[in-house]
């Protein structure tokens, strides 16, 4: 068993919060649920927007978000011209957080699925790079599958695929989402 903490990974000298810090926790925490279901909207009036997350130690962190973000606001910038990145933590575990980023920049019309695929190369380059996982909780999927690839060992990529032909000889269950498709 882990022996408990001696102290929590973060600590804060800070002030108690306000009403007013509550208010604007609140005001996020609306828009922050309100944001997928804004996103087809966002997309349709031509932004290039999306989400990605990872997972890393704390020791790893901020190297981690460092390097995510000076990438993505990289290849927003060469991309979009700009654009704005955020992150929250969805879970954090007395091992590490998994952080998870938003970004939305502005779009070019016939553009869009170029400059989406260079910011998501970009943040998904990144966080190999810098020692994260490709997904925590959102699943590998198409998307991600060019990473996950090279995230784990071939041993572990043949093993997964042989469970998946053997489960699955037809390869009709989530065809080329874990694996590639045959």
């Amino acid at each position: 068993s882990r022996p408990p903490l001696s102290q929590p990974p973060l600590s804060s000298s800070a002030p108690p919060a306000s009403s007013r810090d509550a208010e604007l926790a609140a005001t996020w925490k609306e828009a922050f649920f309100e944001a997928p279901y804004l996103q087809s909207a966002l997309v349709r009036l031509g932004a290039v927007c999306d989400t990605f997350e990872t997972a890393c130690t704390w020791q790893a962190f901020p190297a981690l978000h460092a390097a995510i973000t000076e990438a993505v606001q990289g290849a927003m910038q060469r991309a979009c011209g700009g654009g704005v990145l955020s992150m929250r933590f969805t879970h954090v575990y007395p091992d590490g957080p998994a952080p998870y980023y938003t970004f939305i920049a502005p779009g070019r019309e016939g553009a869009e699925i170029e400059q989406w695929e260079a910011i998501k190369s970009a943040a998904s380059e990144a966080i190999l790079s810098a020692g994260g996982t490709i997904t925590h909780h959102h699943a590998v999927g198409r998307t991600h599958l060019p990473w996950a690839d090279k995230e784990r060992s071939p041993l572990f990529g043949r093993a997964l695929a042989a469970v998946k032909s053997e489960l699955d000889p037809s390869g009709i269950l989530n065809p080329g989402c874990l694996v590639r498709a045959k």
